[in-house]
């Protein structure tokens, strides 16, 4: 299958649940996240603020900054660009690009520093690849992440047995 043709898959299993059924099914991929050695471990952590088809991760982005970790969320800035913002509690969203909460917070351009990219997709596979919205946002921003440890997180149904890639994609280190 082709790329467009994955993601319209995806899109439809996920039409499959409601919004409740999705936050419900959330809490069992939250849990394995948040007891991970390596979010255990890590200092600087790289969140994403989930849109309502995505595994939920409004209490978890402030459960990791109430433990003491420098969170980051990314922001869009352009229809090719995003740039992390340090995020230091709710007051610190607002409505961005495509509807999505964003950080207004302080800048963070020390992508060598981050210890754990929390990373979202469409889908995911064996082999750890991922396959992305098609924007190509975290293709543009995962190149710079040299030493962060790259979680992948989904639902059971986003895992597929093969997704197309290419050597500049780059592979998740763990996919939960």
């Amino acid at each position: 299958m082709e790329k467009k043709d994955l993601r319209k898959f995806i899109r439809m299993q996920k039409g499959r649940f409601t919004s409740q059924q999705l936050s419900e099914m959330s809490i069992s991929v939250i849990k394995r996240l948040m007891a991970s050695p390596k979010m255990k471990s890590a200092n600087t952590v790289l969140m994403y603020y989930s849109l309502n088809d995505e595994v939920d991760t409004h209490d978890a982005v402030d459960r990791v900054l109430e433990q003491g970790k420098i969170v980051l969320l990314p922001k869009v800035i352009s229809d090719t660009e995003m740039e992390l913002r340090r995020y230091t509690g709710p007051e610190d969203l607002q409505d961005g690009f495509f509807n999505i909460m964003e950080p207004s917070g302080e800048l963070f351009e020390d992508y060598a520093g981050i210890d754990l990219a929390v990373i979202p997709g469409m889908a995911f596979d064996s082999r750890n690849n991922r396959l992305g919205r098609g924007k190509g946002y975290y293709d543009r921003m995962l190149p710079k992440l040299v030493n962060a440890y790259k979680m992948g997180v989904c639902f059971d149904f986003q895992r597929l047995p093969g997704i197309p890639a290419n050597e500049n994609d780059i592979k998740m280190d763990e996919i939960v």
